[in-house]
């Protein structure tokens, strides 16, 4: 890659195409998702390669649970075995993952390894890997309200304390704003991803699934965030 280009600080990725992905080769949906994690773990390399310093990962939505229940069940297996699996290869990256998301109604061996995983990881300085699990922005925007309120209640917080940065410091994890937001598959809207942190966020929607972005499709992305001319409200 270029090392003139403008590497975004703070990357989202929707991964959508999963189950089309797989379907379209006439296998199973779930083995979409298996491929995913391959995939996945190819880009943490390639964005700790190139300078991303933080990654978050919409991996699965309040809405998910609506699914079919052996999807469902599927996936939070496949949560267990792949934080299992991929702890060492985290730590040997540098990589330290924080999750975003509610705890209620993940499965308790789910919780086990995500706390494993934030502990074991709670070191590494080179690429903040944020796992959106069990995530949707109007939950957490609602969660956060109901913290500030509660920091009022007790008296920690005047009103005159309710501001931007106040309420920004107490979302789910305390990260920089989105700098770039992909989602793959060609879909063209953000379901409930980080619309606070999205606020001046440029997006970039491939028509390519999830488990086929790799590294290349990466700079593809890279190239065309370098093309766009971020203005924050201002004029140019």
């Amino acid at each position: 890659m270029n090392n003139d280009l403008i590497i975004p600080n703070h990357i989202g990725i929707i991964m959508d195409g999963n189950g089309r992905w797989a379907q379209e080769k006439g296998m199973i949906r779930t083995m979409g998702h298996k491929k995913a994690i391959e995939t996945l773990r190819e880009l943490l390399i390639h964005m700790a390669d190139v300078g991303v310093k933080y990654c978050s990962l919409y991996a699965f939505s309040t809405e998910n649970f609506k699914r079919d229940v052996s999807e469902v069940e599927f996936l939070m297996n496949l949560f267990i075995v792949a934080f299992q699996k991929e702890i060492e290869f985290l730590k040997s990256m540098k990589v330290r993952v924080v999750f975003s998301g509610r705890k209620n109604p993940l499965p308790e061996k789910v919780l086990e390894v995500m706390d494993k995983i934030v502990e074991d990881t709670k070191n590494n300085d080179k690429l903040v890997l944020n796992i959106c699990l069990n995530y949707g922005s109007h939950a957490e925007i609602v969660d956060t309200t109901k913290k500030i309120c509660e920091m009022y209640k007790s008296g920690k917080i005047s009103l005159d304390d309710v501001n931007e940065e106040l309420f920004e410091s107490n979302l789910y994890n305390n990260l920089p704003p989105l700098d770039f937001v992909i989602r793959t598959s060609g879909e063209l809207r953000l379901s409930n991803f980080m619309m606070w942190q999205a606020s001046y966020a440029e997006f970039y929607f491939p028509k390519t699934y999830f488990p086929d972005f790799d590294s290349k499709e990466f700079d593809k992305a890279i190239l065309e965030f370098n093309k766009r001319n971020r203005r924050f409200g201002g004029v140019k």
